[in-house]
């Protein structure tokens, strides 16, 4: 049996998702509230269909001419009218529906790619396109639909509780026997009912993420000859996913198996009450006819309020998971204006960067990456950092582009007499070459414009020839407008890295900050793409990581990383 803590712990998480999803639903209000009430209007139609036809019935039977001709009329109006009204809601729920999933989905997004990177970076990607997915479409189809059919199913058991009491109380109390069965399995299945969802959830999840990476990196499990193992495992993930879904479903099952008894019991208790009632003569045939259709209206109704309880569980869970994304800390933006100015001035006389006993340690690590670390560089400089793998180069580059912050010390950026901590905002002072393959789907200029979307063709074939890349650009078939399709299928590693200088370039940014930049090209190539990139007019200074000695001769200064130290390495 479980303790009374279990139950509050359960109640006081969905408790707080709901009240999470309510931001949501009180934004909309003006919608879902018109949603209630044409709800409201539908359920009282039926009602008022029902009563209208027992004296249709009635009429039928005493043979009243103008009495049947009014009560069909009723019962033809407002079967139409009920027809309506569906169309009515279906429109209000399409139209607020799509509008609320864009705006969840768009607010998810915003924290992926808003939040501070040491956060986000523990999700998987794939995991993260799940709760982007998956997740909204559950929450934001709740917003427009679950609270009016809280409402109308409300209203359908009172309405036809009020009708069956008013005409027969003994009749009421028998559709009412399962109440009281319904209340405590729904007590009962509320944790089981989280816990297979939460469950279900995290395993779709891990079936997204092994797929996306497995495709992305698809090249590399061919060349291992891994396509069966890879398919092996990806099938037992989707068992395990299955398994999870079965035991949800059969518990669901076995749930609905209960209740559809319950209710057969109580159907027929009230079917054999309202057979009695008519062999005494105590109520008519049309009020036979009536007591059938509500009293399994209400029977109905009041499971359907009782079913509610597991798919209130299922969109907290998904509102729960969603709002985990959204509660992490959005990047602070408190020195824009100043960095603006700071770029300004950068972009005329250079920048310089100062960092003073600088020591960082991740969120989940108690040791330090870098420790007490001091280096500088002046508007112009390119200053090399190198050292073994996994020393902290990549780190110190991070820490540059406030991806990861200091735990102590200072860093700094200054021009112009004007000087800021680095920050998110001093990012505009960056261009980034990045260890890797980061193209994107789309041509070769939209991958280039992506930091100048006003840049010119021009521009962009000046950025392409400084990075050596024009050469190959050019005799492509669409040239600038070829596709360069998914992580750059289309192209050498080689001829992707220049790619990624060529783009860097073009931001034209006071600060350039190339992380193993050239290790895809040969000594020739590479030589020249570092004389182009490190002899080009103005004041940019650079910072390079490298394992590569021929680059070392570009820089004025080499730092070495080792032992969480930075030292200056001597000629």
């Amino acid at each position: 049996m479980k303790r009374p803590s279990e139950y509050a712990a359960t109640f006081s998480g969905l408790k707080a998702e709901w009240k999470w999803l309510f931001r949501y639903i009180l934004k909309y209000r003006t919608a879902v509230l018109l949603y209630v009430v044409i709800g409201l209007l539908g359920t009282a139609m039926g009602l008022a269909g029902s009563v209208a036809g027992k004296y249709l019935i009635d009429s039928v039977v005493s043979h009243d001419k103008n009495t049947i001709l009014l009560s069909a009329g009723l019962v033809v109006g407002l079967s139409l009218m009920q027809i309506a009204v569906g169309f009515f809601t279906s429109r209000i729920a399409s139209a607020t529906g799509t509008r609320v999933c864009n705006e969840v989905r768009g607010s998810i997004y915003r924290h992926i790619v808003c939040s501070n990177w040491e956060d986000i970076s523990k999700y998987h990607s794939g995991e993260l396109l799940n709760r982007l997915e998956g997740d909204v479409s559950a929450v934001s189809n709740s917003i427009i639909s679950f609270i009016p059919s809280l409402f109308t199913k409300t209203a359908m058991f009172a309405g036809c509780l009020a009708l069956v009491l008013y005409y027969d109380p003994t009749m009421a109390a028998m559709a009412l026997l399962s109440a009281p069965v319904m209340f405590f399995l729904s007590r009962y299945s509320a944790k089981i009912m989280r816990k297979y969802n939460l469950e279900s959830r995290q395993a779709n999840g891990r079936v997204l993420s092994y797929s996306e990476e497995s495709i992305q990196n698809l090249q590399t499990v061919k060349a291992f000859d891994l396509p069966e193992s890879y398919t092996k495992k990806f099938v037992s993930l989707l068992a395990d996913h299955r398994r999870l879904r079965l035991e949800h479903d059969y518990f669901t099952q076995r749930i609905s198996l209960l209740l559809g008894v319950i209710g057969l019991i109580v159907s027929n208790l009230c079917y054999g009450w309202g057979v009695w009632r008519l062999w005494q003569g105590a109520i008519s045939f049309g009020t036979m006819t009536m007591f059938l259709q509500i009293t399994g209206r209400l029977s109905s109704s009041f499971s359907a309020l009782v079913s509610m309880a597991p798919s209130a569980i299922s969109i907290a869970t998904a509102a729960g998971r969603i709002k985990e994304i959204t509660d992490l800390p959005l990047e602070s933006h408190t020195d824009d204006s100043l960095a603006r100015e700071l770029g300004e001035k950068a972009r005329s006389e250079g920048v310089s960067l100062s960092a003073s006993n600088i020591t960082c340690r991740y969120s989940d690590s108690d040791s330090p990456v870098i420790s007490n670390a001091g280096f500088h560089l002046a508007p112009g400089e390119t200053v090399a950092f190198v050292g073994p793998s996994g020393e902290g180069k990549t780190t110190i580059l991070r820490l540059l582009l406030a991806l990861v912050s200091p735990t102590e010390g200072e860093l700094t950026l200054s021009a112009g007499g004007i000087t800021l901590p680095v920050s998110p905002d001093t990012r505009r002072l960056c261009a980034y070459v990045p260890q890797g393959n980061t193209v994107f789907s789309g041509t070769v200029a939209e991958n280039l414009r992506i930091v100048r979307p006003e840049a010119t063709d021009e521009e962009l074939i000046a950025a392409l020839k400084a990075a050596e890349a024009w050469s190959f650009v050019e005799a492509l078939p669409g040239g600038m407008d070829t596709v360069v399709g998914e992580r750059g299928v289309n192209f050498s590693e080689g001829q992707v890295q220049r790619l990624a200088i060529a783009r860097a370039l073009l931001k034209n940014a006071p600060l350039l900050i190339m992380d193993e930049a050239t290790s895809a090209l040969d000594a020739e190539t590479e030589a020249r793409v570092l004389s182009n990139v490190l002899s080009s007019p103005g004041k940019r200074s650079c910072i390079i990581t490298t394992h590569r000695p021929g680059v070392l001769k570009y820089c004025d200064r080499i730092y070495r990383i080792s032992g969480n130290s930075v030292t200056l390495k001597e000629d």
